[in-house]
């Protein structure tokens, strides 16, 4: 008895002093709650009570495309809470209150400014932001805004830099932060410059452009994971097989990454296949437009089913070690045609460039917002460079 009561002194105390375990949920067209959740690994009765605590307060049924749910979980996993903001001055919080889940919903006055942001990468994008300040968050959404071009597994180096506007709306009441829109984004990829500017297109939708007008939006995202993973072998003719002990074609691209990584499609399209195949262990196979098609192998965790429509960027499936697999990792593949192609090689297609008609307002608007990168003042580079500083000491101290 004594040594039970032990054991869980132990276990609770575990789960106190474990990190907090914090993850933003995109909102897709077409999502609900329970979608959301079990995507996110919260296990189908946890995911009923949070809904039902949820119908007094507002309808989850139908949430609002491109906006997020901030999910915490305590470090052994256990969900906590969820915050969602379907509006800049309305919070939706819903909160386990020991065996229960309460649902509150609160009018938050907040004050909108304009934003600008720098930074220095020394270990990834993450902890840049954090140094400079903010929450990762917003490192998911400068992310997001260069996703098409960088890959943030494997392209960030030491001393690449980054500067943002953004909105960011903050509330007194509690002194937390709401972020907006990104109006315009820098970042110094090994001295190569990218840069991003918001900008309506012709039929309203919000969209990324480079100072030339052309789109940053392409049809594949340039990787099937978002953040720190390494490329752990390459797509190759003739590859040296680690469990069949003989070489073999490796027609797609492995990603290094532990199990339950989200997986996320690289462009719209619509399942082909989501199941268990042979060797291949869990997979999804996704058909895309103009003859293209991907493949998701060794998953952990499906995501979706055959014959779903998925939007790009949506997460599809959780990384595992299925199959013919020594270790956890994505094998990813793409077959353009009826023929499998070098992913990392592949030039991807672009959307349209802003049209002549309406050049001149997207130039003023670029101008404007370009500008405001450059208004950083001499003094938030001297914090920047001193937080940076010191975060790269505590990191060689570690």
């Amino acid at each position: 008895m004594e040594h039970e009561t032990a054991r869980l002194n132990a276990l609770r105390l575990q789960e106190a002093s474990a990190p907090k375990n914090i993850v933003s949920l995109p909102i897709n067209r077409g999502t609900t709650l329970g979608e959301l959740l079990l995507r996110a690994d919260i296990d189908s009765p946890t995911t009923y009570q949070i809904i039902q605590a949820a119908r007094p307060v507002m309808n989850f049924q139908r949430l609002r495309r491109g906006q997020n749910i901030l999910l915490v979980r305590s470090g052994v996993g256990q969900f906590e809470s969820l915050l969602y903001r379907p509006s800049p001055g309305e919070e939706i919080r819903i909160a386990r209150r020991g065996d229960k889940f309460e649902a509150t919903s609160t009018h938050i006055p907040g004050t909108t400014a304009v934003v600008t942001l720098q930074g220095v990468v020394l270990s990834s994008l993450f902890d840049a932001v954090l140094d400079a300040g903010e929450h990762p968050e917003l490192a998911v959404r400068l992310a997001d805004v260069f996703a098409w071009d960088l890959d943030f597994y494997t392209d960030p180096q030491p001393n690449d830099t980054f500067r943002l506007v953004f909105e960011k709306t903050s509330y007194s009441a509690d002194q937390s932060s709401f972020y907006g829109r990104i109006l315009a984004a820098e970042y110094i990829n090994g001295g190569h410059l990218h840069q991003a500017v918001l900008f309506d297109d012709h039929s309203g939708r919000p969209g990324y452009y480079s100072p030339a007008g052309e789109s940053l939006q392409k049809a594949f995202l340039r990787s099937p994971l978002k953040f720190a993973a390494r490329i752990s072998s390459h797509y190759s003719v003739k590859r040296f097989h680690p469990v069949l002990k003989r070489y073999r074609p490796h027609l797609g691209t492995d990603y290094a990454a532990p199990t339950g990584t989200p997986v996320q499609a690289v462009a719209a399209g619509r399942v082909l296949h989501a199941g268990r195949l042979g060797g291949d262990g869990i997979m999804v196979r996704l058909k895309h437009a103009n003859g293209y098609e991907t493949y998701y192998l060794h998953l952990s965790r499906l995501l979706v089913r055959t014959g779903q429509a998925v939007e790009q960027g949506q997460r599809i499936g959780l990384v595992g070690a299925s199959g013919l697999a020594t270790g956890p990792h994505l094998d990813f593949r793409v077959r353009r045609v009826g023929r499998f192609v070098d992913f990392e090689a592949i030039e991807l297609p672009h959307a349209m460039p802003v049209s002549d008609e309406r050049f001149a307002e997207f130039a003023a608007q670029r101008d404007h917002w370009l500008s405001k990168l450059n208004e950083v003042s001499t003094a938030s580079q001297t914090k920047g460079t001193a937080l940076s500083h010191a975060a790269n000491q505590n990191r060689l101290a570690r």
